[in-house]
């Protein structure tokens, strides 16, 4: 139930938050929230991440779909078992979604968070985005910080033995 949960919960958020923009801003009208550094920007982007892959709207939604099935599928094997985890399947299901409405609704996905770092500008991006991204990271670093079943003995006491064959 806390993937579904989450999930939805970060498509109603993108959704909501992408249509605000779209009633509020005219197409590449910016707003400095924080001058120099983080503005409100609608862009239309037909790519994927960074603008590549512009124009295959198509491709990236059949992407998309098989994504969200194959996430959906294999998540027993793809993720371990443990809230974390299943946090983890909520945010990147309900990022692949939100992305994937728009490009089904619109033929382009809205993005609008607009940041610029150290004088150098990151392209636009979106909650659905923000959403893989942490839910990513949060993979990532759960994987790099699991114990290994050696290390999680206590201190002196060795694995048993397996026999040998």
């Amino acid at each position: 139930m806390t993937p579904l949960l989450v999930a939805l919960c970060v498509v109603l958020l993108d959704q909501a938050t992408k249509e605000w923009v779209r009633g509020a801003f005219s197409l590449h009208e910016s707003v400095p929230v924080i001058p120099g550094f983080f503005h409100l920007t609608y862009i239309r982007n037909t790519g994927a991440a960074w603008g590549m892959f512009s124009g295959q709207n198509v491709a990236l939604s059949v992407l998309a779909l098989v994504m969200l099935a194959a996430l959906v599928v294999f998540r027993r094997k793809i993720l371990p078992p443990g809230r974390v985890h299943r946090v983890v399947l909520g945010l990147l299901c309900g990022g692949i979604a939100g992305n994937l409405f728009d490009r089904l609704r619109l033929d382009y996905v809205v993005d609008f968070l607009d940041f610029f770092v150290r004088g150098s500008h990151f392209p636009a991006f979106n909650v659905a985005d923000s959403a893989i991204c942490v839910g990513v990271g949060i993979y990532v670093l759960g994987t790099l910080l699991a114990k290994s079943p050696e290390t999680a003995l206590p201190a002196g006491e060795k694995p048993p033995e397996t026999p040998a064959p």
